[in-house]
């Protein structure tokens, strides 16, 4: 009698298949479709702060290979935020026998409590071995810094808003214990520090208006889009929650195509930020990013440079992060 059984297995196969679909990738609110809106008077002045931290973080290759040129982009990070009245807290280590260090500030909250948590916003600002960065990570460092200074002034009850720059996010110290994000995850985890949610800012600045620019990991590319005009935002399990609420937020207030879903480790690409490092001591944490390698030709490569970048699109992108942090920090 196995075609009964069969007849059976395969439509309860399939209604899995579809319920674990539709959980992953079903997300709140509507993407926004059509020609993007003529960019404000701020977005334009966004675009340009964001083009200057760029150009001066990721215009030469910066990590351990080139200390000397990571030191300046810490440097210029600390000045950025030093500036905004900002305390700056440092998290040193030593990797390979070089001193390096996480940078992070913070906004206490309007009320404290027992129930007070902390929203982490983040970006790595090292870059990969030859390559500037600019795009891979440049620009999540710019929005992390225009964010610092849009929401410098503002105050959430109950929640604790922290902006950190992780150092040596890139191989090969990558899910080592010399990765900053790694670092930084475990003393937050020492002090009991609760964490509503952390958002890792990675990639940001690549997009494309022509059908066939964008690819995907298998199966991917059966739901999603051919064309890399969209921003993705992506968790691993554990995060989708806290992904429906950032997602449900952009999309009500940002008019910016998205798309985004969640998915195990074992799928390319999910994991391959500073958000690993917070879902590893059980914080709900996601990634925002134009995909890199899957549309960016450039990716890890020395002609990762700043002119590549779209930084019209990446302001469109960090204003409405902006109110994505002020509406779930509420």
């Amino acid at each position: 009698m196995w075609w009964i059984a069969l007849f059976i297995a395969l439509p309860v196969a399939a209604l899995a298949i579809a319920l674990a679909g539709w959980y992953a990738l079903a997300l709140p609110g509507r993407s926004h479709k059509g020609p993007l809106p003529v960019a404000t008077a701020e977005e334009r002045d966004i675009a340009a702060r964001l083009e200057t931290h760029v150009r001066t973080i990721a215009s030469e290759p910066h990590n351990l290979e080139h200390y000397e040129a990571l030191e300046r982009a810490a440097l210029y990070i600390e000045r950025a935020l030093g500036e905004l009245g900002y305390a700056i807290e440092r998290q040193e280590f030593i990797a390979r026998g070089r001193s390096v260090r996480n940078i992070a500030v913070s906004r206490e909250p309007g009320v404290r409590g027992e129930g007070t948590s902390s929203l982490v916003v983040g970006a790595h600002y090292d870059s990969y071995r030859m390559a500037p960065g600019a795009n891979d990570n440049g620009t999540g460092v710019a929005a992390v810094l225009e964010l610092a200074r849009l929401l410098k002034d503002w105050q959430a009850p109950g929640t604790r808003l922290r902006f950190v720059l992780f150092v040596n996010e890139e191989p090969p110290y990558y899910r080592t214990a010399d990765m900053g994000s790694l670092r930084f995850a475990g003393l937050l985890s020492e002090r009991r520090e609760a964490v509503s949610g952390m958002i890792s800012l990675e990639t940001l600045g690549a997009f494309s208006d022509r059908p066939g620019s964008q690819r995907y990991p298998p199966p991917f590319g059966l739901v999603f889009p051919s064309t890399a005009d969209f921003v993705a935002m992506v968790g691993l399990t554990g995060s989708r929650v806290f992904l429906h609420e950032v997602v449900a937020s952009f999309r009500r207030h940002t008019a910016f195509p998205t798309i985004g879903g969640v998915a195990p480790d074992l799928v390319p690409g999910i994991g391959w930020s500073d958000h690993w490092a917070f879902r590893r001591y059980g914080y709900p944490a996601i990634m925002i990013t134009d995909t890199a390698l899957y549309r960016y030709p450039h990716y890890h490569l020395p002609s990762d440079t700043p002119d590549k970048i779209d930084y019209g699109r990446l302001a469109r992108i960090t204003k409405g992060l902006e109110r994505v942090v002020r509406d779930i920090a509420r």
